[in-house]
C-alpha cells in the first residue's frame, strides 16, 4: 500500500480543464494512471445520488 495523499478534487480539476492523464502525470510524478481512474470513479459516485445543477454561460 502506498502511503500518498491527493485531494481527489484535484485531479478531477485537471481532467475537467483538458489535461490528458499523460500530463497530469507529468506533472505529479507520484500519481500512477490508475489513480486518475480510481479517483474519477470515486468523485463519480460521491455525487451519484445528488442533482447538480449545470450552469449555463452568462
Amino acid at each position: 500500500m502506498r502511503d500518498l495523499r491527493f485531494p481527489v478534487a484535484s485531479i478531477v480539476a485537471m481532467v475537467a480543464d483538458a489535461m490528458s492523464g499523460a500530463e497530469i502525470l507529468a506533472e505529479h510524478p507520484d500519481l500512477e494512471a490508475d489513480d486518475i481512474s480510481e479517483s474519477l470513479r470515486y468523485a463519480a459516485l460521491a455525487v451519484q445520488e445528488r442533482e447538480l445543477p449545470l450552469l449555463r454561460p452568462a
